[in-house]
């Protein structure tokens, strides 16, 4: 294999792990986030947010990694999808502005904190269903010379589907970090609604699973090439056992670990899927990945930095955890 074959094909490996790792990191504060409204009072919102605080900033950073990633590896790529995106992507990224701006605020606020919550309730909303929104159209494939004429391109009922799941799954996370970060009363109150949103996300997933098959041929020949099922069929199995497990687990409370970890697994199995159904495209349906790649000079350019930034960003973040794990005992303040 030639240097034109691998390099792609790392960077868009490279891409895909910020991904997950912004899903992994920062899905579960966007997830607490939606969750502040069914708090019983204000010091559990308070108790809530200091789960997040010390670590939500630098969550984002992946996203802003897989951002310049997919600019620098893939600018054509790039150049496609930000027209077609562009209204949910600003949205999201106005969403994100208005969070951190209601987090600074919220912590200095003696009298109006409830208001706050209201902001970074509304914004977490509006950042998972605009994820979710281009996670749908992005699956769903662009002919991008017919739909840049379109501003909602992205418009489609499969996509708000998607977004819909992705709210649901981003609650899940934030309600098993809950259950995992705090104890007592606030503990048992995300039990139960972790358990709501479990089948609100086993409904979801189930729905975009089905419905993914149909949104293209391509797709629809895929997962119904009977050549494939071998090879298909151990990823819902998978996930069908670990929401399984999941579920015993949030019944059980023997460990406030195992839903944690757990509802991430799903995520991933999920993940697995989207990759599955979209390689070799980083433009589904129309652009490949060598074919929207950078020059090999640019790409071993930008590979250098990579080798820099990456390990860097692994251990700041492996470091801000294990500085901040352990229970949540009191409200955080600065």
């Amino acid at each position: 294999m030639t240097l034109e074959y691998i390099l792609p094909l790392f960077w868009y490996m490279i891409i895909g792990f910020a991904i997950i790792m912004y899903v992994i990191l920062d899905g579960y504060s966007q997830g607490i986030g939606i969750l502040l409204p069914f708090a019983k009072d204000q010091h559990e919102r308070s108790m809530m947010m200091s789960v997040i605080l010390p670590t939500w900033d630098g969550n984002q950073t992946w996203l802003v990694f897989g951002t310049a990633a997919l600019y620098g590896a893939f600018p054509l790529a790039f150049s496609t999808l930000m027209p077609l995106l562009y209204l949910p992507i600003m949205t999201m990224v106005i969403a994100i502005l208005f969070r951190g701006v209601a987090f600074e605020y919220r912590m200095k606020s003696k009298d109006h904190a409830h208001l706050w919550d209201r902001v970074i309730a509304i914004s977490s909303f509006i950042v998972a269903f605009m994820q979710g929104n281009i996670l749908g159209a992005f699956v769903e494939g662009f002919d991008h010379q017919d739909l840049l004429k379109d501003a909602l391109a992205w418009h489609t009922n499969f996509a708000y589907l998607t977004g819909i799941g992705i709210v649901c799954g981003y609650a899940l996370l934030g309600s098993t970090r809950l259950i995992l970060k705090l104890e007592g009363r606030i503990q048992e109150h995300m039990y139960r609604v972790a358990k709501k949103c479990l089948i609100l996300v086993a409904i979801a997933m189930i729905s975009v699973s089905v419905a993914t098959p149909f949104v293209d041929p391509v797709l629809f020949k895929f997962w119904f090439n009977i050549h494939n099922l071998l090879f298909l069929a151990p990823l819902p199995f998978f996930t069908a056992c670990i929401f399984g497990w999941c579920w015993y687990e949030l019944n059980s409370k023997k460990h406030d670990k195992y839903p944690y970890f757990l509802s991430y697994l799903m995520f991933i199995g999920g993940y697995i899927g989207l990759g599955i159904s979209t390689y070799p495209y980083i433009v589904p349906r129309s652009i490949t990945l060598w074919q929207a790649a950078s020059p090999i000079k640019s790409l071993l350019f930008v590979s250098v930095g990579a080798a820099i930034i990456l390990p860097m960003l692994i251990v700041y973040t492996t470091y801000a955890y294990f500085i901040f794990k352990g229970k949540v005992k009191d409200v955080i303040k600065y």
